[in-house]
């Protein structure tokens, strides 16, 4: 087989060298095409360099094109990962550091949120520029398979506006059910489910061994467990009040909720330090810095290390490769994709980007119909629906007012801060976020008029309940196994340590 496949963000190691081992593990794959882009030159030189050598080593005949320009990139391609950082680390940063001023403590801040909301907005902007693209140079009706964050933000905007035909991808839904099997004591691939909901806020709602449903066991089962028991806390609580188990960490559901992360003195109760992803206070900006910093100095030896062999074995979790080797080759495919509603989950609105089992085979993606999700889960999507809706219609449109009226609705926003709280820290983000911002020129001119005038609310010198210091990399040197690891995955937290409860100041 002979197709295109272009890599956009492709300076992302982790899930550009992954998801070509995938590609390339299908045996019908080794003459396709592939090129790489991205805005940072020298990562887009050190990812090609090392898949490259992947390829060369496993004695495939095919060279990536590699280019700064995009649309050199996507000429002709049949299939698009997107796997694009808007602002990259620095605008990340703001997302995280800014609303500590005004309270909000955020684990990811990549999703929900004012740091998820923010994330969106410069999202937005340029994936409707990455779709123009794709329409006037691309394959007719190319699929542009998306793994960047905000997953359902992006989703909607890409399908509602950017005229592309896109899928949403993440690997939550793997984690949370090799948890689940893992707390029964059984293998991942014994345990059956049926997951439902919106992306990050995806519900278990049906969880079965051998026929036996074990759906309402998985309570006593996570409170007896040594390492859940400690690390899951939010999940747990969540569970035991909702009756059903939630595809998020528990740091990052922390953050879409109102109840777990609004009071500083509360905030170490539920989660854990052990891992980043248990609810440390910036801890996914603070691993991915690491991972950058890593990567960059270490480099020269990764190319000295055996290359990945491009096995069936050696295969990941992550949906993309499974997607594009069932259209093209027919073999059936099951997983669970962030697509636009339309009924599929009846209790959710129509038009919103909602995360459920699908089927893939040569015939394209069916998506069966769920029905209801339980009235409890229901609610907890569509707060988060809402918030969503608003700050899609912001980015397309460069209103303010409604990106305004999205961290209002937002639940931890909402929970933290006041009105004129929420209006501050809108102005101070939109002005640091400037130049990834450009369809608000105009409220980004008014918010430097009114920061000018000196009447502000003051704000707090907050670092964060659970705040930890980034590692040097000679820090990381001391354990480079597990900082090259940080590095190489697109899944920062697959492999999770026992729990360690780490106490700091707030």
């Amino acid at each position: 087989m002979s197709f295109k496949i272009a890599f956009i963000g492709a300076g992302s190691i982790g899930f550009t060298r992954g998801l070509l081992r995938d590609l390339l593990a299908v045996p019908e794959f080794h003459n396709i095409e592939v090129a790489f882009t991205d805005i940072n030159s020298e990562n887009l030189d050190m990812v090609t360099q090392l898949c490259q050598r992947d390829i060369d080593e496993n004695r495939l005949n095919i060279k990536i094109h590699a280019t700064q320009n995009r649309r050199e990139a996507l000429r002709d391609a049949r299939y698009i990962f997107s796997v694009v950082r808007i602002g990259g680390l620095e605008a990340f940063q703001s997302d995280v550091d800014i609303p500590l001023k005004y309270g909000i403590d955020q684990c990811v801040g990549d999703t929900l949120c004012a740091g998820g909301i923010m994330y969106g907005q410069r999202g937005i902007s340029e994936m409707l520029t990455i779709c123009k693209d794709i329409r006037e140079v691309a394959e007719p009706d190319c699929l542009l398979l998306n793994y960047a964050n905000p997953m359902a933000m992006l989703t909607w905007a890409c399908r509602k506006y950017g005229g592309v035909r896109t899928i949403g991808l993440c690997h939550g839904v793997q984690g949370g059910h090799r948890q689940i099997a893992k707390a029964f004591g059984l293998k991942k691939e014994e345990v059956d489910i049926i997951c439902a909901g919106i992306n990050h806020q995806t519900w278990y709602i049906s969880v079965k061994h051998n026929g036996e449903d074990l759906t309402g066991k998985i309570l006593e089962a996570f409170e007896n467990h040594p390492e859940f028991s400690v690390t899951e806390k939010v999940r747990i609580d969540m569970l035991r009040r909702f009756g059903y188990y939630s595809t998020e960490s528990n740091g990052h559901l922390s953050e879409y909720v109102p109840w777990y992360r609004k009071r500083p003195e509360e905030i170490n109760e539920w989660i854990d330090l052990g891992m980043w992803i248990n609810g440390e206070t910036g801890g996914y900006l603070r691993v991915c810095t690491e991972g950058r910093n890593w990567f960059k100095t270490d480099f020269p030896n990764w190319l000295k290390e055996p290359a990945i062999e491009f096995k069936q074995e050696n295969r990941g979790e992550e949906h993309g490769s499974y997607i594009i080797e069932a259209l093209e080759t027919g073999r059936l495919y099951r997983g669970h994709f962030n697509v636009v509603n339309n009924g599929v989950i009846s209790n959710l609105p129509d038009d919103a980007i909602i995360e459920a089992p699908g089927y893939v085979d040569r015939n394209g993606i069916s998506m069966p119909q769920v029905g209801d999700l339980p009235l409890g889960c229901a609610a907890v999507c569509n707060v988060s629906i809402s918030v969503q809706r608003l700050a899609v219609e912001a980015a397309v449109n460069g209103d303010d007012t409604l990106l305004r009226q999205a961290m209002m609705m937002d639940p931890l926003v909402g929970a933290v801060c006041n009105p004129k709280e929420i209006w501050q820290l809108t102005d101070e983000m939109l002005v640091a976020q400037e130049r990834w911002l450009p369809q608000y020129t105009k409220a980004i001119a008014q918010a430097k008029e009114r920061f000018s005038s000196g009447s502000l609310i003051p704000t707090k010198n907050y670092k964060g309940a659970a705040r930890l210091k980034v590692k040097s990399v000679a820090e990381m040197t001391q354990n480079k196994e597990a900082a090259r690891k940080n590095a190489g995955e697109s899944d920062k937290a697959i492999d999770r340590p026992s729990a360690v409860k780490v106490e700091t100041s707030s």
